[in-house]
């Protein structure tokens, strides 16, 4: 018998966590996530945590925006991030549902 995390139907949730676990094992990309946690940033102040240049702290913004897991806003201009909490909490009751014990 399958466990109910592996039944029928379940083919594109697993895809889902899989990918979303992709995109937040990258340390960069978790970093980010991390300072986003006290609110909104801008790319300037987020980069300049992660010591890496502009180009490739945006690369990892871009990654996380499109998988939906933050969002941005433009102020003149500079970009402002922020957590996209809802999409965060769906990922994490996704991923409850294959580790859950």
């Amino acid at each position: 018998m399958k466990p109910n995390c592996c039944k029928n139907g379940s083919g594109k949730n697993i895809k889902q966590a899989t990918e979303f676990l992709k995109i937040i094992s990258e340390e960069n990309r978790l970093k980010i996530l991390c300072v986003l946690q006290s609110g909104e940033k801008c790319v300037c102040e987020i980069w300049k945590y992660l010591k890496l240049p502009q180009n490739l702290a945006s690369h990892h913004l871009k990654v996380l925006k499109d998988f939906d897991l933050i969002s941005s806003r433009k102020d003149g201009l500079k970009v402002f991030y922020t957590i996209n909490r809802q999409s965060i909490k769906k990922y994490a009751k996704l991923l409850n549902k294959f580790l859950n014990l």
